[in-house]
């Protein structure tokens, strides 16, 4: 059975990378994962909004990509080691910081695609995702870290399990098992997509092989990060249901225009 996280929205799905920074917003200092940049990519029309998620000091679950403030703010402190409320202060000019519980209050028919970057956020998103589960979607590089935060949240007593996008080692499974023919149903169990690169590298880590393999089971596959239209519609061409990127409003544009 589809997982409510896809249903009743169109296809190919286009994710908001960490949101959407404009024109005008990028000439304002707007950063990405922040209200701002959420705001934008609502108002543009999106459905669905990737994003990231790391632990503070004081053990509030934020939407952040990086370990450490150095990208940011060449400040080369872990984010686990800075108080929420210095955060919020540094965030305060580019657009506003958001918890994760934040996020879901303040855009409530917005589908959330998050990525656990922090095995400590596993445990606390169990009571923030209880009653969010049919809008989100739970993935990680790491399967552990997923697979943690998928159990948090039915121990918090939710009915459904949020979806699931399967971590590195369970991409690697599927490439090599649809390479060599073998059925990857154990691999996909409990799996509702794969978000890829198109290529790691020399590496082309999604191919044919792959794609029907997925689709056979029924999983989704979602690449990352499209930002030319060219791209955009060759991807959707070759059947991904998912198209990752920076212009979400680009891709809307591209794959449904109006």
């Amino acid at each position: 059975m589809t997982h409510p996280y896809f249903s009743k929205a169109r296809h190919p799905r286009v994710l908001a990378h960490r949101g959407l920074i404009t024109t005008a917003g990028g000439d304002s200092g707007v950063w990405e994962n922040t209200a701002a940049s959420f705001a934008a990519a609502h108002a543009a029309g999106v459905e669905y909004i990737e994003s990231d998620c790391r632990v503070t000091a004081d053990g509030d679950v934020v939407l952040f990509h990086d370990e450490t403030l150095q990208r940011l703010v060449s400040d080369p402190r872990p984010v686990a080691e800075v108080r929420t409320r210095e955060l919020r202060s540094i965030f305060a000019d580019h657009g506003g910081l958001l918890t994760v519980a934040e996020a879901l209050a303040s855009f409530p028919q917005v589908r959330f695609n998050i990525d656990v970057k922090a095995e400590a956020a596993s445990g606390l998103l169990g009571p923030i995702l209880v009653d969010e589960t049919h809008r989100v979607l739970v993935t990680s590089f790491s399967d552990a870290y997923r697979r943690k935060t998928l159990s948090a949240v039915l121990r918090a007593g939710a009915a459904l399990r949020p979806a699931t996008s399967g971590g590195s080692r369970t991409i690697a499974a599927l490439r090599s098992l649809s390479s060599l023919r073998v059925s990857p149903a154990r691999v996909l169990r409990e799996v509702d997509a794969l978000q890829i690169p198109e290529r790691r590298g020399l590496v082309k880590v999604l191919t044919p092989a792959l794609l029907r393999a997925a689709h056979r089971h029924g999983v989704e596959v979602h690449v990352w990060t499209v930002n030319e239209p060219e791209a955009m519609l060759r991807l959707a061409g070759l059947g991904v249901d998912g198209i990752v990127s920076d212009r979400a409003d680009l891709a809307l544009a591209t794959l449904n225009p109006v």
